[in-house]
């Protein structure tokens, strides 16, 4: 498959070449020192592209970040990636996509990677990834989209991140209605059954 490049200096400016409604997945630019990481996270990329849907994604070719876009396109799924400029020399954008966009900065890089989105993913990684998913589960406390949001449990790996959210339900921090759009899966199986009761805006405000 013949990647689109595209420098991208407005959020607006791209024409999608996509035709299949998109999953965004955050996951590591690197693969885990537990195989488990990388057997999931391809297991869920092959899923994601016989359900039908598409991958939007970071745009690198290196970790858990290359595995799921090498899985969705070699299964027949589009792939768009989202790379920005400064992280072209060590994190090696992907060429093989349906397409990559360039882009300034990180925040470009989220909106665009929200904008194209139907629902988000979050599978092990490091603090770019725990960045992103708490960043859309802001966003969506504010209001701000109505998309499925979810955190891929794999091997126990987010116990603690999910016990932290709990916990500042009980101390008052966060509402409780608000950690409840944050939905922890423990299996492909739990996710697929989420994706299917999709029902994605058309629109994304940021």
């Amino acid at each position: 498959m013949n990647s689109v490049l595209t420098m991208t200096k407005h959020l607006n400016s791209h024409s999608p070449k996509t035709t299949q409604p998109l999953i965004a997945l955050y996951c590591g630019s690197r693969s885990g020192n537990n195989p488990i990481y990388q057997e999931k996270a391809v297991a869920l990329a092959k899923g994601i592209a016989a359900a039908g849907f598409g991958l939007v994604y970071g745009g690198a070719s290196i970790g858990l970040m290359g595995q799921v876009a090498n899985a969705v396109v070699e299964n027949g799924g589009e792939a768009v990636g989202v790379i920005p400029e400064f992280m072209l020399d060590y994190e090696i954008a992907h060429h093989g996509l349906t397409e990559l966009h360039v882009v300034r900065t990180m925040h470009e890089r989220k909106a665009l990677m929200a904008e194209r989105a139907s629902a988000f993913v979050a599978l092990p990684g490091g603090l770019g990834t725990f960045e992103e998913i708490l960043e859309i589960a802001t966003w969506g406390q504010l209001n701000q989209h109505q998309k499925p949001m979810i955190l891929y449990n794999v091997n126990g790996f987010y116990d603690s991140l999910i016990a932290q959210l709990d916990h500042a339900v009980q101390e008052g921090f966060l509402p409780p209605q608000h950690r409840a759009k944050l939905i922890v899966c423990n299996s492909s199986q739990q996710i697929f059954s989420a994706l299917r009761n999709l029902d994605a805006p058309q629109h994304f405000i940021v």
